[in-house]
């Protein structure tokens, strides 16, 4: 278990928090602790053309904005909200799912850099490492396969493990569970999106931490709930602790 006792952030300087003891950091993915170089934006527009959700590049301009803000949401939830049609919905979706494995297998994705030694770290640290996607179980597995991370982590959850993705606390909610921690308030959540943090905040996490390494900027993740904003993950270490002496 470790102790947070000051925050680190990126351009506003929040009260300081509270000594927070950590049991469970719940990280996203894509764009928190995997870089995947517009991936999921390549595959989502290759999708909706496929299926006829978009055929000009206006309608198709339009579906990526709405992609874009809606980024962290469970892709069945994003692909309803074009489709307003659930057969729709479920076909668009494994289309998508199919193009961003293929992407994926040509190699388009990496860790952020930090994330493999702050896995360590935590877990070295008597931590529990979660990680929670929008993305089906299936490519979920396939991310991290493909970057050697099994060993790495203790928890692994899709929006199929839940009634409900994110914006939700379901996901926050069932990782604790998983790992068997104590409390809410033992838990950190960590996220590139509005829809983290609000997840985090609506889960009771301890401590909703905002990195600037995926979609979203620091005001928005400030106004979603954001604690501290950081510009990647390689700076919690330091928000968390685990490069404290005392530690």
């Amino acid at each position: 278990m470790i102790s947070v006792t000051e925050s680190v952030t990126t351009d506003f300087e929040p009260d300081d928090l509270e000594p927070l003891d950590v049991e469970i950091v719940v990280f996203d993915m894509a764009g928190t602790t995997v870089r995947d170089d517009g991936l999921v934006e390549r595959a989502f527009a290759l999708a909706v053309r496929s299926v006829g959700l978009a055929t000009t590049d206006e309608e198709l301009e339009e579906a990526l904005d709405f992609v874009r803000e809606t980024m962290g949401r469970s892709k069945i939830e994003v692909f309803h909200a074009l489709t307003e049609d659930d057969d729709a919905a479920q076909h668009a979706n494994a289309v998508f799912e199919g193009i961003y494995l293929e992407l994926l297998q040509e190699g388009g994705v990496t860790g952020i850099e930090g994330a493999e030694d702050l896995f360590r770290d935590l877990r070295e640290a008597g931590v529990k490492v979660a990680l929670i996607t929008g993305f089906s179980d299936r490519t979920q597995q396939a991310i991290i396969d493909e970057l050697g991370w099994n060993e790495l982590i203790d928890v692994a959850l899709s929006p199929s493990d839940t009634a409900r993705g994110r914006p939700y606390p379901d996901l926050p909610l069932m990782a604790l569970l998983r790992a068997g921690a104590t409390n809410v308030a033992a838990m950190v959540v960590v996220g590139d999106t509005a829809s983290d943090m609000i997840s985090g905040v609506n889960a009771g996490a301890g401590l909703v931490v905002g990195v600037l390494s995926g979609a979203h900027d620091t005001e928005i993740l400030q106004e979603a709930g954001a604690d501290a904003v950081i510009d990647t993950i390689a700076e919690l270490a330091e928000l968390l602790g685990l490069n404290d002496d005392t530690f």
